[in-house]
């Protein structure tokens, strides 16, 4: 099942768009204002199909995108730890989530 999101065509127009639930969520195409919903509901339907390690991509560039995301993951219950991925993998550019365990 795929949950709806926003994002941009590749005419530059913003409309729903599905998201598949793998563990991926590449947050390039989404507005600033739609990262926090987003990423909390897509670590909750991650959750609830029991996908504990998330792989966030917010691009390297100069650290906005990284730090809202990380400012969210620090306050969020269902976070056991999250760290910058590894260096071959995009390093600075996503970050790796561990969840808890649906109860």
């Amino acid at each position: 099942m795929d949950e709806p999101g926003n994002a941009k065509d590749s005419d530059g127009n913003t409309g729903p768009v599905q998201i598949p639930i793998d563990g991926v969520l590449d947050l390039h195409s989404f507005q600033p204002r739609e990262v926090n919903d987003l990423v909390v509901d897509y670590l909750a339907a991650c959750q609830e199909k029991g996908i504990l390690q998330v792989r966030l991509i917010h691009g390297k560039g100069i650290g906005n995108l990284r730090r809202t995301v990380q400012a969210l993951l620090v306050k969020h219950p269902e976070v056991i730890s999250y760290s910058l991925d590894y260096p071959q993998f995009g390093g600075s550019g996503a970050t790796l989530v561990t969840l808890r365990p649906k109860q």
